[in-house]
């Protein structure tokens, strides 16, 4: 479950105070907040996927 917070707050991190210029996340500067909400809750859910499906031989 650690792995999964670091990497949420790693793009968090990365989205809201290391791009200021925004370069690597330029390409959603036309977004509205409903679409990049969208977005970054899909982005959880798939994560969070991908971790129960790599982690269930071991739960």
């Amino acid at each position: 479950m650690a792995a999964l917070v670091i990497v949420v707050l790693a793009v968090v991190v990365d989205y809201f105070w290391l791009d200021v210029d925004r370069k690597c996340w330029g390409w959603m500067k036309n977004w509205t907040m409903v679409q990049k909400g969208l977005f970054f809750s899909g982005f959880i859910f798939v994560s969070v996927l991908i971790y129960v499906g790599l982690s269930v031989e071991f739960l």
